[in-house]
């Protein structure tokens, strides 16, 4: 069966916004006269797909059509998806069942307690909308405002990003991490269409944020994951972070984050390794 209606939207704004971030030079076709809209026209990229150009225009403007599965990898090579983008392609075209609503188990102490351990390193707990679950006294100095015991709902790293004025004084780097945190939204929210809270956080935001307002149709993509961020550290200033994240077993929505001092751990040998000149074991 077809996917369902709001879905098809999904899809038709996603491959548009694919097919208009590629220009004819970088897919190697010849560039011809001056272009009405940006990137490539709808039978040059079903050219490149070796797909019909009718059935890709039916695709895009979201008619009730079945596309196979080998017909949406054609057009994931031909648009350079990289593999969320793909994952997310063939979920919105109902290849790939989107997650079951279900209960969210309450979050139990012990895992609330494990950002209470990693204290001095900042550390929080948060679900699949960004509600910070849990989190240590480290967490709430470096996201000055983030916590807030008087409000009457958790306190919410979206919210804080885009809503709250300090953030962009301590995101060093705001607009490329704010931009690749809403992509990661996206990415949760398309998992879980039956969850109103996707819904409702995302209208928050694009009412009260002229960047997301503006960035979140160009439907962006992103998992979860580590990396680097630069941070305005309270007391030391500027500081690069090195963040890595653990999703809890039994709920893979919940997610443990822990920064480190990137400066700190640059270098440094894992367990067992040998320092530099160190012949290794057994040599």
């Amino acid at each position: 069966m077809p996917p369902p209606s709001d879905q098809r939207h999904q899809l038709r704004a996603f491959l548009r916004s694919r097919r208009e971030r590629l220009t004819p030079a970088e897919v190697g076709l010849p560039q011809t006269a001056r272009r009405r809209t940006p990137g490539l026209r709808r039978e040059e990229l079903a050219l490149l797909a070796g797909i019909s150009a009718t059935w890709y225009t039916y695709l895009e403007q979201g008619r009730e059509i079945r596309v196979s599965e080998q017909v949406l990898t054609a057009l994931s090579t031909a648009l350079r998806l990289d593999r969320h983008e793909h994952a997310h392609l063939l979920r919105l075209a109902g290849h790939a069942p989107a997650d079951a609503p279900e209960d969210r188990e309450p979050l139990t102490p012990e895992a609330a307690a494990v950002p209470l351990l990693l204290q001095p390193h900042p550390a929080y707990l948060i679900d699949g909308t960004y509600d910070v679950l849990s989190h240590n006294q480290a967490a709430e100095a470096l996201f000055p405002r983030l916590i807030d015991n008087a409000a009457q709902r958790p306190p919410n790293f979206l919210r804080w990003t885009f809503l709250e004025p300090v953030a962009r004084d301590i995101v060093l780097d705001w607009a490329p991490e704010a931009r690749a945190l809403l992509a990661r939204l996206r990415t949760q929210s398309e998992r879980h269409p039956a969850d109103p809270r996707y819904p409702r956080l995302i209208d928050e935001l694009t009412t009260h944020s002229p960047e997301a307002r503006a960035w979140w149709p160009h439907y962006e993509v992103q998992p979860r994951h580590s990396g680097h961020k630069r941070l305005r550290h309270p007391q030391r200033g500027p500081v690069e972070y090195a963040y890595t994240a653990f999703h809890l077993a039994e709920q893979p929505d919940q997610t443990l984050v822990v920064y480190v001092d990137a400066a700190a751990v640059s270098g440094q040998p894992l367990p067992g390794q040998p320092l530099p000149g160190q012949p290794l074991p057994g040599l």
